[in-house]
């Protein structure tokens, strides 16, 4: 009866380097699939549970995008303490609350409720 030889792959299974190629090659997290947040593919169903905000990030965002403060017509109001005009610049007022009395408020922007209120008193809402 001939003996048969143990197949190459049970012979070096617990060895350093079979399948591996160069030692270096098993070497660092990219040959593990990557460590914490590489990789999305393989990774997709902890970022579905966990990372919900790093899917469907598309196009981009402006360069230079002028972010408005908002403020209501309570505080423009309050700002005015018996004046007739108000300048609120990079402001945009909004149409939350009343109006003393009639002012002329110019401002960085304006919600349609906001210059609405603003005619409605008899003032007037022009933008810088």
């Amino acid at each position: 009866m001939v003996i048969r030889q143990k197949s190459r792959s049970r012979r070096f299974l617990g060895t350093r380097r079979w399948g591996a190629g160069n030692i270096k090659n098993r070497r660092g997290s990219g040959s593990r699939g990557g460590v914490g947040r590489a990789g999305k593919k393989h990774k997709f169903t902890r970022i579905v549970k966990y990372e919900r905000e790093r899917l469907r990030k598309k196009g981009f965002s402006p360069y230079r995008k002028e972010h408005l403060a908002v403020i209501n017509l309570d505080d423009v109001s309050k700002a005015a303490q018996g004046k007739n005009e108000v300048e609120l610049a990079g402001y945009k007022v909004l149409g939350g609350g009343r109006l003393s009395g009639p002012i002329n408020v110019k401002a960085s922007g304006f919600s349609k409720n906001a210059s609405e209120k603003i005619k409605q008193a008899g003032g007037q809402a022009s933008q810088l």
